[in-house]
């Protein structure tokens, strides 16, 4: 079920406040500011917020290279979770991959995580192999891959 009152828009700097706020409530070790500052002016990157009543409620940054994507993070405000939000975020996100030629699409997530791992297996991602200490807490992350 779609969440009322959603748009889905391009990330722009004026964004960067609100997006780097729910990186911090969403994530154990959050991007700096800076990193996110930086996605925006880089070439082959593919940004987006998820606004609800005005209101970042998640975003998406995912960068490309030839015919393979990355999705670099994805969040969605934890009292707005199960609504369609971060669907959306992936819909529009595989539009635009295919639209540009992509052909693969990759991503890593916390091994303990089971939830979001049901969720993008839900969206076509297999998991391929395990990057052990991936993350700055030492936890190893499931890297996951969907054939477009």
């Amino acid at each position: 079920m779609m969440i009322a009152g959603l748009t889905i828009e391009r990330a722009v700097p004026a964004d960067i406040r609100a997006i780097h706020a729910l990186e911090q409530r969403c994530f154990p070790s959050p991007w700096r500011r800076e990193f996110f500052e930086s996605e925006l002016t880089n070439d082959g990157r593919f940004n987006l917020i998820a606004r609800h009543d005005g209101a970042i409620a998640g975003y998406l940054f995912a960068m490309w290279i030839g015919d393979e994507m990355h999705i670099n993070k994805i969040a969605v405000d934890e009292a707005l979770r199960r609504q369609g939000i971060a669907l959306a975020l992936m819909q529009r996100c595989t539009a635009f991959a295919i639209e540009q030629g992509v052909t693969s699409i990759s991503l890593e997530v916390r091994q303990s995580n089971d939830e979001a791992q049901q969720f993008y297996h839900f969206l076509g991602f297999e998991a391929e192999y395990i990057r052990k200490a991936y993350y700055p807490d030492g936890e190893a992350a499931v890297v996951m891959m969907k054939e477009l």
